[in-house]
């Protein structure tokens, strides 16, 4: 007797929640690939980013959002909620990531920005490890989950992929019928040119101070692309001189360090030799004047 294969699926997927939850860990795991940048600070993601899961049954376009964070004190902070507030409404099924067995006011921010959407929610408490008493998880899930119509709840380790097969699997199952809409190869959306700036900031909030990271940007001004090399060239742009200071360091050395990790960075995920130069510009006030977001890429 002949049986009929499943109908292959295709779904955009929102990957929602506050800032520093695991959003971006979770896509790279997903994804088995470095996509988006991870650090320990919050508010890391800046941009819309689209990460492709291919599958023989289903294709995933997974979005990866800012963190939706209260207080916009700044331009960049208004426009990176408006990303995180506008992302769901393009969603086939939202995926609410939470840290551990902690439900604070921005997760609350987030369900309510996610119950006005008609299509199945899941819960994601990721980082399960770092919880003293896993005996708690049950009921810490059982009291969120009960006025507030989640489809499904999963336990995540998303750094060490620990039940992100379950969830993809899960997923699957709730997306649309429908062809794939991006190539077997793709896996994002975003331009290598992208990945370049993003590889760049990542090292400058992983290497520079609390403060720092925030008030800089990461301008692309070339991207040349030889047989047996890619130069790049890139400006770190600041708000103020002393800031200017801080990233270049003594003799260069900073500037030189952190240079040289985005290098090893973009080699291991465009796969060849890298040439990058990095250079330090002032520009006042960046994060609140709406010209310079919108030259910094961030007015999407």
């Amino acid at each position: 007797m002949k049986t009929e294969s499943a109908a292959h699926r295709f779904g955009r997927v929102a990957l929602v929640g506050r800032p520093n939850v695991g959003k971006s860990t979770l896509l790279n795991a997903i994804l088995g690939t470095k996509l988006s940048i991870v650090t320990p600070k919050p508010q890391t993601t800046r941009h819309r980013i689209i990460g492709i899961e291919t599958r023989a049954d289903a294709q995933i376009a997974f979005i990866d959002t800012p963190g939706l964070h209260q207080g916009g004190k700044y331009a960049l902070n208004r426009q990176l909620n408006r990303v995180a507030r506008q992302v769901p409404e393009e969603a086939d099924l939202l995926v609410h990531v939470i840290d551990g067995a902690r439900w604070r006011d921005e997760d609350e921010d987030v369900w309510q920005l996610i119950a006005k959407q008609s299509v199945p929610r899941l819960l994601v408490v990721n980082k399960v490890d770092k919880l003293a008493d896993k005996k708690a998880l049950l009921p810490f899930a059982a009291e969120i989950t009960r006025e507030r119509p989640y489809a499904a709840v999963h336990f995540l380790v998303a750094r060490r992929g620990d039940g992100v097969p379950a969830l993809l699997d899960d997923i699957i199952g709730f997306l649309p019928e429908g062809p794939a809409q991006f190539g077997e190869d793709e896996f994002t959306d975003r331009s290598e040119r992208f990945l370049a700036a993003e590889l760049v900031r990542e090292q400058l909030m992983l290497q520079l101070g609390a403060e720092l990271p925030y008030a800089a940007a990461v301008e692309i001004e070339r991207f040349e692309d030889a047989p047996d090399i890619t130069r790049i060239g890139a400006v770190v742009w600041v708000e103020r001189e002393g800031q200017k200071g801080i990233v270049i360091g003594a003799g260069g050395a900073q500037l030189k360090k952190i240079g040289s990790s985005a290098r090893r960075s973009m080699e291991r995920v465009f796969d060849r030799r890298v040439f990058l130069e990095l250079w330090v510009r002032v520009r006042e006030s960046w994060s609140d004047d709406a010209a310079a977001l919108k030259q910094f890429g961030y007015s999407e």
